[in-house]
């Protein structure tokens, strides 16, 4: 009897353009001719009923269903089980009226193959609903059918468990490119507007949405841009009321989200705040008074308000900009989230302190702490908090991730008066030397140590002479470092400082070592170890020490230079303070490739390559010295690159020493390689370690 007609319900069309999807959709297929039950998950907006539909239409589906293809919008009635049997007995064309239960529609259901698309069913499945187990189970039911192809597509993940599940992603570039020209006819393709699709994450709703309010409005690319830059997400509505707005806000109507109790929404908004959003192994010490937390981000992530990005809960672009808070200040979890991070920022970092190795947690939330600043330095200009946290946040980086921030113009905008001005300056040069713009540092250091004189405040103005006299040394202007250690050095002596004095003999010998005056390098760092208490300076002796071995070095004795380093790495191994292990490790490897003795090279080369230290100048370093070491292997081809990328990396650093040096070994590799002799022997029958010694003592 039911073969005789075809009814039923046919499906509605399918979208009229569809990018970037086809290897989505040949999965799909291939599925349901096979008749696995499918599940489209992801958020609102993602594309998942187009996907439906195209499927749907796909010649292959119409061959294999033929007309028994069938598609019911689940948001579109209440979600109760009555009235869910009773849509689908219309749509499949059963013919029966108020089915009880799926009993009487079984016969009809087993008796032909057929596609069953249950689109938005979220609004039948969310758990917290009235009749939501009593759906589950017919739709669990359904997915089980020999006879039907069942496809979901939902915002939240509870489906039936034998679904094939595909969580939908946003599109490509050039997919969210083709998807919004093939709507905006009155501009030609244009940079700005591939930014502002970045910005949207390649969302296809707020692709759609953006180009239709362009082209609608008629603007060009330019007046398109300064509408993004004035309304953003906010500019995503149309007249026929299609916004992100009413997407966001269904999302937010679900049972299961009202559920949550009174922290969801603002937690949402903390995660929408932050470009990173949340990192689930920091949540208890970001939201202390936050008990159940953790299950709430399992719920935003089951209802695709979020997903879990490289240990982050986080948000699509267009969301994160909907949501977020428009006053942070009156957001009392943002608040709090802001109070943890700047608790955390607070710790004096020194590698001889308590917390030093635990603010390594910086590496990983270094995004947000960075927008959280960059906000409230804004709107909450006033607060010494959120100066000193700025202060505190460039002396982590310094530390564990040396980089440049965007946080200058706020720092440099700040009054010459401000009380924090001079820290964030010396704080922010810091970064600069890190990052290899020596330049900028030292303008940066010179501003600084101008405010602190006019304050006064002489320890400050030495520690500022000192870094420059470091800077100075290193980019060969010797007299003036000089002058300016013994300046630092006046000034603790008159303080009676004595840490202060052994640092400013330290960084005159350095100065004094590279202006190849030795023996008053070897008194000066002599000086200054003297002044050294036994415990509680121990860095300083380090490096006061480094400075010896380089001394050494020079004077041609090898074996008191390798001593001095290896009082260094006795003296800091302990402490794991690993820039200074660095040094020592990279000075010792040095030392052992001047002698030929490579393996003894190559492990202290393993050793410093192992810290975690993403500074330029470290890296060229590395390169420097694993390009000698592959020229003493003989493996030429291999050297030079090292070598380039050691040249590359100190011509940024604007270093003549350190460039003069990596010049001098790439010279020597291109010559070998050029002259077709390889350095295991030249003219007279000299070894590679001689040739290679007298090369690195000349330079």
């Amino acid at each position: 009897m039911f073969e005789s007609s075809i009814s039923g319900e046919l499906p509605p069309p399918p979208p009229r353009d569809f990018f970037g999807r086809d290897e989505l959709i040949e999965k799909i297929v291939d599925l349901a001719k096979n008749m696995t039950p499918i599940a489209l998950i992801g958020a609102g907006g993602i594309g998942k009923t187009s996907i439906a539909l195209t499927v749907l239409h796909d010649n292959r589906i119409k061959q294999r269903f033929g007309d028994y293809r069938r598609f019911i919008r689940c948001d579109k009635f209440p979600p109760l089980a009555a009235h869910f049997l009773r849509r689908l007995s219309e749509v499949i064309g059963a013919g029966i009226e108020n089915p009880e239960d799926l009993t009487p529609l079984r016969p009809f259901l087993s008796s032909k193959e057929m596609i069953v698309i249950l689109d938005n069913a979220e609004s039948i499945l969310d758990p917290q609903g009235a009749g939501s187990q009593e759906i589950y189970s017919m739709v669990e039911e359904l997915s089980q059918s020999r006879n039907i192809c069942l496809c979901i597509t939902s915002r939240i993940s509870i489906i039936p468990p034998n679904c094939e599940i595909f969580n939908v992603r946003t599109l490509s570039v050039e997919a969210g490119r083709d998807a919004f020209y093939q709507i905006y006819k009155i501009g030609e393709r244009s940079d700005l507007i591939d930014k502002i699709l970045e910005q949207l994450d390649f969302h296809p709703l707020s692709i759609t949405l953006l180009a239709t309010v362009a082209q609608r409005n008629t603007w060009n690319t330019k007046r398109l841009t300064e509408e993004w830059k004035r309304q953003r997400t906010g500019m995503l509505h149309t007249h026929h009321n299609k916004s992100l707005a009413a997407t966001i806000k269904l999302s937010l109507a679900s049972p299961t989200f009202q559920e949550l109790g009174p922290d969801a929404r603002g937690l949402l908004e903390v995660i929408a705040f932050f470009p990173q959003g949340i990192n689930e192994d920091n949540f208890e010490w970001l939201f202390p008074t936050i008990s159940d937390g953790i299950n709430i981000l399992d719920t935003f992530c089951t209802l695709s308000l979020t997903y879990r990005s490289d240990g982050y809960v986080t948000m699509l672009a267009p969301l994160r900009d909907h949501i977020r808070p428009k006053d942070p200040i009156s957001s009392p979890l943002l608040c709090m989230a802001k109070e943890s991070y700047f608790t955390r920022l607070s710790v004096d970092l020194h590698p001889q302190k308590p917390g030093f190795v635990e603010a390594r947690w910086i590496t990983s939330e270094d995004g947000n702490v960075e927008h959280l600043l960059d906000v409230f330095t804004t709107i909450d200009a006033n607060s010494d908090d959120v100066w000193d946290a700025c202060v505190s946040f460039m002396g982590h980086l310094r530390w564990y991730k040396g980089r440049l921030i965007a946080l200058r113009p706020s720092i440099e905008g700040l009054p010459d008066n401000h009380r924090s001005k001079p820290q964030c300056l010396f704080a922010l040069s810091w970064l600069f030397m890190s990052a290899g713009n020596h330049t900028e540092s030292k303008q940066l250091f010179a501003h600084a140590m101008d405010l602190w004189r006019e304050r006064g405040d002489d320890h400050q103005v030495a520690q500022t002479l000192l870094h420059l006299s470091y800077m100075n040394t290193k980019a060969g202007f010797y007299e003036e470092a000089m002058r300016q250690a013994e300046e630092a050095f006046q000034i603790n002596k008159q303080l009676g400082s004595a840490v202060g004095q052994a640092g400013s003999l330290g960084t005159l010998a350095w100065a004094l070592h590279q202006d190849k005056q030795l023996d008053a390098a070897e008194e000066a760092a002599s000086r200054a170890i003297d002044l050294l208490p036994e415990e509680g300076e121990e860095l300083l002796t380090s490096q006061c020490h480094r400075v010896l071995s380089e001394i050494h070095h020079s004077k041609g004795n090898t074996a008191k230079a390798v001593s001095h380093l290896e009082v260094a790495l006795g003296i800091v191994s302990p402490l794991h303070w690993n820039d200074e292990l660095f040094w020592i490790h990279s000075f010792l490897a040095r030392l052992y490739l001047a002698q030929g003795r490579v393996d003894d090279a190559h492990t202290h080369i393993e050793h410093f390559k192992s810290y975690p230290v993403v500074n330029v100048y470290h890296l060229g370093f590395t390169a420097f010295l694993q390009a000698h070491r592959l020229y003493l292997q003989r493996r030429l081809e291999e050297a030079k690159l090292e070598a380039l990328r050691a040249v590359d990396m100190f011509e940024k650093f604007e270093l003549p020493v350190s460039l003069g040096d990596c010049r001098g070994l790439l010279r020597d590799i291109e010559e070998a390689i050029d002259s077709a002799v390889t350095p295991g022997s030249d003219d007279n029958g000299e070894p590679p370690e001689m040739i290679a010694h007298a090369a690195l003592v000349e330079r």
